[in-house]
């Protein structure tokens, strides 16, 4: 945790993340999360109703969002997993580990013309 006596926990989020926050007043960085995950991590593992919090958006928590949420919500948030396996990395069709690669072969190369002699 960042070192300092006024710093308090504000709350955690389902994934173990932990958002911290400075008084007002105080110079540099008020609001900021401490990620579970150590080794992998980036800003998708903030829940969108921690991401208002942290950008200043509402001053209400997460916890305090969800009183006010809509029961009738869809699907929970999750993290943005891209890059963390081959069946996450999306290729485009030319792309060499492309499971869809496209086959270039059916083209010819470019050749250069014969120049025309000059008369």
């Amino acid at each position: 945790m960042w070192g300092n006596k006024d710093t308090r926990l504000v709350g955690i989020d389902k994934f173990g993340n932990k958002y911290f926050e400075k008084p007002s007043g105080t110079a540099g960085r008020t609001r900021w999360v401490e990620y579970a995950d150590k080794k992998y991590y980036n800003a998708s593992n903030v829940p969108p109703e921690w991401h208002g919090w942290l950008h200043y958006v509402t001053d209400h928590t997460a916890e305090q969002l969800e009183d006010l949420r809509p029961k009738r919500y869809g699907l929970e948030h999750q993290p943005n997993r891209t890059g963390e396996g081959e069946q996450y990395i999306y290729h485009s069709k030319g792309h060499v580990l492309s499971p869809n690669q496209r086959d270039w072969s059916r083209y010819d190369p470019w050749k250069k013309a014969d120049a025309a002699p000059m008369s």
